[in-house]
């Protein structure tokens, strides 16, 4: 006889058993969750999470059949297209790296062979300012009177 569990129960249990929450996930969880990092772009997009989420769907009474088939279409047609222009890019650069690999002799996109950071830093040349001072004392300004004494010249004025 089987018992039910309560969800206090399952809780306990997912609590106390460490990685069974990811054997006991749903794959409808699975595919949201990676449809919804496709989307804000962090992940790529994969038509097994599209199907998944569209069954659940369907499943659940959401979608009809209908809709179910036709979105599926869209998208495996638009994830195709995708595919297609990839592979076109993919092809086109490959092509232009390896007809620059031709012109150059095998080194394409490089220059003399030493990048950025392997450059010496550029040699600054002191200011004038400081040639001229150099050896003597910086000249200061003159200090201005303290408050206090011009005051008293001001009340002595008053009188």
């Amino acid at each position: 006889m089987a018992t039910e569990l309560t969800s206090t129960t399952i809780t306990n249990i997912l609590e106390a058993v460490p990685g069974i929450k990811n054997v006991l996930r749903s794959p409808a969880a699975d595919a949201m969750v990676n449809l919804t990092r496709a989307a804000a772009g962090l992940s790529a997009f994969d038509i097994k999470d599209a199907r998944e989420l569209l069954r659940f769907a369907f499943r659940r009474g959401l979608i009809n059949n209908e809709e179910h088939d036709r979105v599926l279409a869209e998208v495996e047609v638009a994830a195709q297209a995708r595919q297609d222009r990839l592979a076109a890019r993919r092809a086109a650069r490959d092509d232009q790296v390896g007809s620059q690999r031709k012109s150059s002799g095998g080194r394409a996109g490089r220059s003399s062979g030493r990048t950025a950071a392997h450059r010496p830093a550029a040699k600054r040349r002191p200011s004038t300012a400081k040639k001229k001072r150099a050896g003597k004392a910086p000249a200061r300004k003159p200090r201005p009177a303290p408050r206090a004494k011009a005051k008293a010249t001001k009340a002595r004025k008053h009188r």
